[in-house]
């Protein structure tokens, strides 16, 4: 997952999803055989924002490999041949070098952006996807939640 932060409000650049128009999310990818995770999240962030170290700089990563698990009915979309049942991810933040920079959405995977609160970006992610969302973005998991 990739957390850009607004240089002077410390919002964060959310990402509208095609797929389901009501959710937001961050940008996110697989890694490519031989990837470092940190190389697969500059690709990604390319890729699905058009946006590069000349309009963000990397500033950290969060220590842990962050896990959670698809409901039923994403399990069975998504899970295929190997039977996956969610997803382990590692989570980066990056700062905006400027307030104004003009990401350009993939318009497969995301097609709309907006500066947020983390607050209102995790009230707008689903459910499922909470938790992690919860703990690198600074608030703390509610238990069942």
């Amino acid at each position: 997952m990739i957390a850009i932060r607004h240089p002077h409000t410390h919002e964060v650049l959310a990402f509208q999803r095609a797929d389901t128009p009501d959710t937001w999310q961050l940008p996110q990818g697989g890694m490519k055989a031989g990837e470092e995770p940190l190389e697969a999240a500059w690709r990604e962030l390319l890729e699905e924002t058009g946006l590069g170290g000349v309009e963000v700089e990397f500033v950290g990563e969060h220590p842990e490999w962050l896990v959670y698990q698809w409901p039923q009915e994403v399990q069975r979309a998504k899970g295929g041949i190997h039977h996956r049942i969610g997803q382990a991810q590692r989570w980066f933040t990056f700062h905006a070098r400027s307030g104004d920079i003009l990401p350009t959405p993939d318009g497969s995977e995301f097609v709309a952006w907006k500066w947020v609160t983390a607050e209102w970006l995790i009230d707008h992610v689903p459910a499922w996807r909470r938790p992690p969302y919860q703990i690198v973005l600074g608030q703390h998991p509610v238990p069942g939640a």
